[in-house]
């Protein structure tokens, strides 16, 4: 297994990355969507605030249950187009930041054999908490990503 203590950070980090970031976006930008079906800044941002809660759930299952299933999330089809707009953008920041802290916090008092403890996932051939929560870490940086790429795409000069 990878250090987990690298993933600890990563996601320790994100949210001093991520809502500057977001805060960067012109208020003119944040909700503008770059195609149909396309999420603006302002949902990547709030998606990762609404994510979280999922992820402490797998991680209680996990721990408590010797052989939990894990139900595939896919905001697509799951979630009402457009729903992430109508969220409060300084309510989903606040809650990102607060929730990671007390996410890490837990994080920080697993052993090594909770690291390793596996769960049966749909769409994956093979899931542990640290994949799990690697897959938060990387599912972070896919947003903030996109986040940054909308602050700094050129076509909304021509709009």
């Amino acid at each position: 297994m990878n250090n987990p203590e690298s993933i600890i950070t990563m996601l320790d980090n994100a949210p001093s990355v991520i809502v500057p970031l977001v805060r960067e976006v012109p208020p003119e930008v944040l909700k503008r969507r770059p195609s149909a079906g396309k999420w603006s800044a302002h949902e990547h941002a709030c998606h990762l605030a609404e994510v979280q809660p999922m992820f402490l759930a797998r991680l209680e299952a996990m721990l408590k249950d010797p052989e939990p299933r894990i139900t595939p999330y896919s905001p697509g089809a799951d979630d009402e187009d457009g729903a992430l707009l109508k969220l409060d953008l300084n309510d989903a920041l606040e809650r990102f930041t607060r929730g990671r802290a007390e996410l890490v916090e837990e994080l920080r008092d697993l052993s090594a054999e909770d690291w390793g403890r596996t769960a049966q996932h749909a769409e994956y051939a093979h899931y542990s908490v640290f994949i799990m929560f690697r897959h938060l870490a990387l599912h972070d940086m896919l947003h903030s990503y996109r986040i940054e790429d909308l602050l700094l795409k050129r076509d909304w000069e021509a709009e």
